[in-house]
C-alpha cells in the first residue's frame, strides 16, 4: 500500500524539524553523543502516531539515546507545535533502527558458510550453474 502524498510531506517535515530540535534545542544528555541520525519515520494514515527510528554512531549508546529522547518527547512535541502549523502533532515514539545490524549479521553468516564449505571457491560456480 502506497503512502499518501500528505503522509510523505508530513514525514519529511517532521524529519527536518525533529533533527533541528535534537541538534539545537535539546540540551543535557542528548547533545553529549557524537552522532545521532533519524533513519526512518513511520506515520499512521490518520497522522496521529509516529515512530521515529534512530541510528547512533556508537552502537552501545543507542539504548541510552532512545531512552533520553522518549523522556523528552513531550518537550519535542511542544517545540514541534510551535514550529509546524498542524491541527494535531502526532504522538511520538523513538526506536532503535536495527535493520543495518541485521543485514550485517546476515552477511557475516553467509561469509562463514562460504569459508566452511569451500574456502577457495566463490558462492556461484559457472561450471555447473548451481549455487552452493
Amino acid at each position: 500500500m502506497s503512502k499518501s502524498r500528505r503522509v510523505e510531506r508530513v514525514s519529511s517535515l517532521l524529519r527536518k524539524e525533529i533533527t533541528l530540535i535534537i541538534m539545537n534545542d535539546l540540551g543535557g544528555d542528548i547533545n553529549n553523543y557524537d552522532f545521532v541520525s533519524i533513519t526512518k519515520i513511520e506515520i499512521s494514515g490518520d497522522l496521529q502516531f509516529c515512530k521515529i527510528y534512530l541510528k547512533c554512531g556508537d552502537s552501545e549508546e543507542i539504548n541510552e539515546v532512545v531512552e533520553n529522547l522518549n523522556l523528552a518527547k513531550n518537550k519535542i512535541k511542544h517545540l514541534l507545535s510551535q514550529r509546524i502549523d498542524m491541527r494535531r502533532i502526532p504522538e511520538i515514539l523513538f526506536k532503535e533502527d536495527r535493520v543495518i545490524d541485521k543485514g550485517l549479521n546476515v552477511l557475516r553468516i553467509l561469509d562463514e558458510i562460504k569459508v566452511k564449505n569451500n574456502p577457495k571457491e566463490t558462492i556461484f560456480s559457472e561450471d555447473d550453474n548451481e549455487q552452493f
